[in-house]
């Protein structure tokens, strides 16, 4: 399987779509495969012509890689810019996300580019492959390196992630690769940004999943290419760190916006 056919899902029954689950190194399903399904799901219900600029995604609970994931889509609105769409994943045991996307048509307006990635950056082909799939390719930034644009926060990560296998010249399949990949590093700024979180996860006393997730699309991407990817955490409460960050493509284009929640709790020693 490659991403391609991952986010082929299987028509079933009015606005309902199957998708397969995959086995992770972790156990479980990484939330970037639900999410980037779910948001397959709610295009194949929008027209041809409307690309998802955004969406937000709640984790409802740990997914099983072993069976299917059926996706429901509830059509909100069809309007003459923007279209919304609700999907709800599920599998036996319930309901395991719930996502809204919003798509709308193309429109000419100005393009205006507020930031941008740290311009000394080491090159991918410069760094070690450290990918956990076989649908992708990551080069971790060393800490050292990020310097110079240190984004507000702390826990700042960096990586050059590509997708595999896709077929160049379909946007919405590149926004679906640049979904999957945009929940690598969240997580990682959590763990990177707090002292105590460092300690209890190096001691393995440490929990962590994912609540929530957005992304906004700004620019058209070839998700196969090399993009940076870099994520901060900017606030922690209640065991949930809040992390934001960017990617970018290899020439320095803000092709996309990422804001993710992450519960964290330290187990005592």
């Amino acid at each position: 399987m490659n991403l391609e056919q991952l986010f082929d899902l299987a028509p079933h029954g009015p606005d309902v779509f199957v998708g397969e689950g995959h086995e992770y190194p972790w156990g479980g399903l990484f939330g970037g495969h639900i999410v980037a399904q779910a948001l397959r799901a709610a295009a194949y219900t929008v027209s041809p012509d409307l690309l998802p600029h955004s969406l937000r995604a709640y984790f409802i609970r740990r997914g099983d890689n072993t069976q299917p994931v059926r996706y429901e889509v509830d059509r909100i609105r069809d309007g003459k810019s923007f279209t919304t769409r609700r999907v709800v994943a599920r599998q036996q045991d319930g309901a395991i996300l719930n996502l809204e996307a919003s798509f709308q048509v193309q429109e000419d307006s100005l393009n205006e580019q507020l930031v941008h990635p740290q311009p000394d950056l080491p090159l991918p082909d410069l760094i070690e492959e450290s990918s956990w799939s076989t649908f992708l390719e990551r080069r971790t930034i060393p800490a050292t390196e990020l310097r110079g644009v240190n984004r507000q926060g702390t826990g700042h990560v960096a990586a050059w992630l590509r997708a595999k296998d896709l077929p160049l010249g379909n946007e919405l399949l590149n926004r679906c690769a640049i979904a999957y990949l945009s929940d690598d590093l969240p997580n990682e700024s959590v763990i990177e940004g707090i002292p105590e979180i460092t300690r209890a996860s190096n001691d393995g006393r440490r929990f962590s999943a994912s609540l929530d997730h957005t992304v906004w699309f700004h620019r058209p991407s070839i998700a196969s290419q090399w993009h940076l990817y870099e994520m901060s955490c900017v606030n922690f409460n209640g065991a949930r760190g809040l992390t934001s960050g960017y990617v970018f493509a290899q020439d320095g284009t803000h092709i996309a916006t990422i804001a993710q929640e992450t519960l964290v709790r330290i187990r005592p020693e």
